[in-house]
């Protein structure tokens, strides 16, 4: 990178968007895919790239064979999605070509796959010396599933092969594009995933800016090497702050400011976490594919773990929102598997796609308009529900990936807990059935698993995001922040949702306790009948007055509510909560939860009307204007 003048403005202004953002020219073919054979980060093995045998070297956008040696790109990067490509774009064909330069033979195979892994060959080159090779294949009988890949093995000689490209018939305009990145107090790690942008220069020729939304106090700017990015990316690099309004506040902002600039009619808008490990090469992926759609869609790419950056997370999600759960698998899809050793062959589809990394064409901005001030959690869900009703389908791409931190490893109590079951709850509302004796009772149940669980400080924080919820939609009106703060408190009064180092709550613990109980788990006809057991056992004190350490897997209420008092391990391994039986508190708790349920239940149609009927003016760029601001304290 070049070293930034101390005179180096930190970014530009917005209106400078009116002047990048514009439609690409372009040649008869369109770069749809490269062949890449290393990740930019250390962290993330080669076998995710391409996988060789043999004497060979492996470069990011090279490859090196020795006589003899072998490699193969079938795997997570180096497939050509071709069942997605075959289903949602009007493409009937890819070419491939390579360069290659040697002194002895080089065998090129290209190969696919089928909905069944089964594999077969499509073509087969052998070449010598140096040149490029040009393939063109067709794209059929990949609708329900299979991809295709490259396979090479160096027959004489040394060989190295190079500026390997997937190409297709070029579209009638390449939209403009811009990546908006969303942050809060991270600003190391934005300024991480700004500059991995950054230095791929490949990927940013589609890109035309990069829009960093600070909504924090220790901010991006400030950071040297930001402003020598910001010297390397001139015109791209758009700088805003603003007050915190949660992913949905920095989100929308970039997507209005994006949006409003002239030339944007077609923009594809790219949505990015501040703390992913960014792989380019996907963003430029999507933004092809994105290109390419029959209809404008949203596309999405997936979450691989940032601690084994060779599992997936899951290869696409819908909702159930009758039980306010996200993360459920879609049929076809995968979850938690290893993808060195696992192959996703049928395509899937995806009821919406999480923000880590997520492509937003105009056109459906435009239509729908800016997300619903959540301030946090269920955002991203809402905005892929509301465009899936809309009839704009979300493609979360399988060969497009980014590495996020594990969710496993984030514990359920949590103060982010309240936005999750408070915006559930108006997600639901808008979008589901809403049934208010369905919805009451889910509820009341969670919250009666929460009691006899010793989760004091959790249960008052899902009573309180129902209670809010059933303020209305006025609620939202300063965007989340007074919630923020007033859930935070209210968890302060409650002991066992501080975590505090494991080796501080030896007394806590009896070593002598049997563990047998752990074998236990009830099955989902007899959970009810389990649940009652525990709350007259609870309730009566009818527990075993030992004090116990529990592992955060076995931290389930049918296990916790068995004692007095539990050092349960929290999620992250860093420390345990205490967990101890208070009856006035569960007592308290559970009037408060039956009151609030009871209000549910009776006035679930009242707030699927007052929550739909609000989503105009809550998703307007007008509210956000005015949130925008918005200067809190």
């Amino acid at each position: 990178m070049n070293e930034a003048s101390a005179d180096t403005p930190v970014a530009n202004d917005t209106a400078v968007l009116d002047e990048v953002m514009v439609e690409h020219p372009h040649g008869d073919r369109f770069l749809v895919q490269r062949g890449i054979f290393r990740s930019m980060s250390p962290k993330v093995p080669e076998a995710m790239y391409v996988v060789t045998k043999g004497d060979a070297l492996v470069d990011r956008h090279s490859l090196t064979l020795g006589e003899a040696a072998t490699a193969s790109t079938n795997t997570y990067f180096g497939r050509f999605a071709a069942s997605f490509w075959q289903r949602w774009t009007p493409v009937s064909s890819v070419r491939i070509q390579l360069n290659y330069v040697g002194d002895g033979g080089l065998d090129v195979s290209l190969r696919a796959s089928d909905v069944r892994g089964r594999k077969r060959t499509i073509s087969l080159h052998s070449v010598a010396g140096s040149g490029e090779l040009s393939i063109d294949a067709p794209l059929a009988h990949f609708v329900d599933g299979g991809a295709m890949w490259l396979e090479f093995v160096a027959t004489k000689g040394s060989v190295v092969v190079s500026g390997v490209s997937w190409t297709v018939s070029a579209p009638e305009f390449i939209r403009p594009a811009a990546v908006v990145i969303c942050t809060f107090n991270r600003a190391d790690d934005c300024v991480e995933t700004v500059a991995t942008m950054a230095s791929d220069a490949g990927a940013m020729t589609g890109i035309d800016a990069v829009c960093v939304v600070d909504q924090g106090t220790d901010q991006v700017q400030s950071r040297d090497r930001f402003k020598t990015v910001a010297h390397d990316l001139g015109k791209k690099l758009i700088y805003l702050t603003q007050p915190n309004l949660g992913g949905a506040g920095g989100f929308s902002r970039g997507m209005l400011e994006i949006t409003s600039s002239s030339g944007s009619e077609h923009a594809n808008v790219i949505l990015m976490d501040d703390d992913i490990l960014c792989e380019p090469e996907s963003v430029l992926r999507m933004n092809a594919f994105a290109n390419m759609t029959v209809e404008p869609a949203i596309v999405g790419a997936q979450m691989l773990s940032l601690n084994n950056p060779t599992m997936l997370h899951v290869s696409a999600e819908r909702e159930v929102l009758d039980e306010l759960k996200a993360g459920v698998l879609t049929p076809g899809a995968m979850m938690g598997v290893d993808l060195l050793k696992k192959k996703q062959e049928m395509r899937f589809d995806a009821g919406w796609n999480g923000w880590w990394t997520c492509l937003l064409p105009a056109e459906i901005i435009s239509e729908l308009g800016l997300p619903i001030p959540l301030f946090f959690q269920w955002d991203d869900i809402e905005y892929g529900i509301r465009a899936r009703f809309a009839g704009h389908p979300t493609i979360t791409l399988p060969n497009a990936g980014v590495w996020h931190a594990d969710f496993h490893l984030k514990d359920y109590d949590d103060w982010s807990r309240y936005f999750s079951i408070r915006n559930g709850l108006i997600v639901s509302s808008i979008y589901g059935p809403f049934d208010g004796k369905v919805i009451s009772k889910f509820l009341l149940r969670k919250i009666t698993q929460l009691i006899v669980g010793m989760q004091y400080g959790l249960a008052a924080t899902f009573v309180k995001a129902a209670e809010d919820f059933l303020q209305g939609p006025d609620f939202l009106n300063d965007g989340g922040q007074s919630a923020l703060v007033d859930v935070r408190a209210l968890r302060d009064e409650y002991p066992e949702t501080k975590m505090q180092p494991a080796s501080a709550v030896g007394a806590e613990s009896d070593p002598h306790t049997q563990m047998t109980v752990w074998e236990f788990e009830p099955d989902e006809n007899r959970e009810g009948l389990v649940l009652l057991k525990r709350v007259v056992q609870q309730w009566t004190g009818r527990v075993d007055r030992r004090p116990v350490t529990v592992p955060a897997i076995f931290g389930d209420w049918w296990h916790v509510s068995l004692f007095e008092n539990a050092a349960v391990t929290d999620a992250s391994q860093n420390g345990v909560r205490v967990r101890r039986r208070n009856k006035k508190q569960a007592t308290e708790l559970a009037k408060r939860a039956a009151k609030v349920c009871w209000e549910l239940r009776k006035r679930a149609p009242e707030m699927k009307k007052a929550y739909s009927d609000a989503m105009p003016r809550l998703t307007s760029a007008e509210n956000w204007t005015r949130l925008y601001g918005n200067k809190i304290g």
